[in-house]
């Protein structure tokens, strides 16, 4: 599912921020390179899913009998069945071995007195060789209907993936869904579309798909300073507000008022397999409210909150992105201004450190944001570490932002 890869990628990105395990830098890589392998749209969106069995047996395009392995890479299925515990009779069903490890590879490359590149070296050449094999296999089904929630996912997960790695292509990437997303679901009024198919945009946007492209296209702002992506973020949320809230619970409705009445009309408050719409929605004004100076938003999410408490008590688990706003109103974040010819460079040298709660903006003009007035310095790329905004003295060198950050 797309939704879970999408997902996954955010994760790895803050571990390996805050940890700096290669095994989770790996596991980013190489998801998003079978998401661009596999669910990539030639025009940037991408695709839902693909089915988990083929021919009729879960499973069946992507596990390896034992001789298989022994017949494709000879000499090396040794040590590669041993890193891979795979045996005649299977770690998986019906002796079939699912490619699955123990050892981390830098054990394994000692283990075998090896270096860490010379393993990843046969690694590379091991894959290659099954992946000629596996494409010979009758694929999985795929659903290639293209659903604008979970793009946003996947959109937040590759501009997540750009801000802990610096890998330019990364943004490019997200870049690209971005402009997918606005040229063929958003309308001139920010009604958004649910759906696309075979060239065609259809059936009305839910808070999801709201609230999650909201919070991507702020996400993008923060990996990319492009202005253009936090006011599109602004327009859906000013839609949203206008079509889906429900002013007796001052929560979000999970369909448009312009959508045909329902029996009863519903929200949607608790998580599930993706954050919930109500929680995403709140914690997107939130940031908006900072960004733009609007109170207004401010209190839509501390209302929401504030309404939603006692079911956070009683099923917190069901709860856990509502409480990761919590801590935001508990810790007011720090706003972090870089402006200046170089402040994308900055932006990524700051986020090699985990800073969950930091609110980024910058670039090389003002565009129209009260925190960034007054503060280019021709010449220089000037770091301002504010809070409430009222910021402290501009730093140029990220280890002396990243000490005011520190500062109580």
């Amino acid at each position: 599912m797309l939704y879970d890869n999408a997902q996954l990628v955010s994760l790895y990105s803050h571990a390996y921020q805050l940890t700096k395990k290669p095994l989770y830098k790996h596991v980013v890589y190489q998801t998003l390179e079978f998401i661009e392998r596999e669910m990539l749209d030639e025009n940037g969106g991408f695709y839902s899913s693909l089915d988990a069995d083929s021919e009729g047996e879960e499973g069946k395009f992507y596990v390896w009998e034992k001789n298989e392995i022994d017949r494709l890479l000879g000499d090396e299925s040794e040590w590669f069945s041993e890193l891979f515990t795979i045996s005649k009779t299977g770690n998986w069903e019906h002796g079939k071995n699912v490619l699955h490890r123990k050892l981390s590879l830098e054990r394994f490359a000692k283990k075998q007195k090896w270096s860490i590149d010379s393993l990843n070296e046969k690694l590379s050449s091991a894959f290659s060789i099954l992946m000629s094999e596996r494409d010979k296999r009758v694929r999985p089904g795929l659903d290639d209907k293209i659903l604008t929630s979970w793009n946003a996912l996947m959109l937040s997960g590759y501009a997540d993936a750009y801000l802990a790695f610096g890998e330019k292509r990364f943004l490019d990437k997200a870049l690209q869904n971005a402009r997918f997303i606005k040229k063929h679901m958003v309308n001139d009024d920010f009604r958004l579309w649910r759906n696309h198919k075979n060239g065609k945009s259809n059936i009305n946007a839910f808070l999801d798909d709201y609230s999650l492209s909201i919070e991507a296209f702020i996400k993008l702002y923060q990996a990319s300073f492009d202005i253009e992506w936090l006011k599109l973020a602004d327009g859906l949320a000013q839609y949203t507000i206008k079509h889906f809230y429900n002013p007796e619970n001052e929560l979000f409705f999970y369909t448009s008022d312009l959508d045909d009445p329902l029996i009863a009309r519903k929200s949607e408050l608790s998580d599930n397999v993706i954050p919930g719409s109500n929680s995403s929605l709140a914690k997107g004004l939130f940031w908006l409210s900072i960004y733009f100076d609007k109170p207004h938003y401010l209190g839509f999410a501390k209302n929401m909150l504030h309404n939603i408490f006692p079911s956070i008590s009683r099923s917190a688990p069901y709860y856990s992105n509502w409480q990761m706003l919590a801590l935001k109103f508990a810790f007011s974040p720090y706003e972090v201004a870089i402006v200046g010819k170089d402040a994308q460079q900055r932006l990524l040298e700051m986020n090699r450190s985990f800073l969950p709660n930091v609110c980024f903006l910058g670039g090389y003009k003002e565009d129209g944001l009260s925190l960034l007035e007054n503060k280019l310095v021709k010449g220089r790329t000037m770091i301002y570490v504010c809070f409430n905004k009222s910021c402290q003295l501009p730093v140029e060198k990220v280890s002396e932002a990243l000490k005011q950050l520190q500062e109580p």
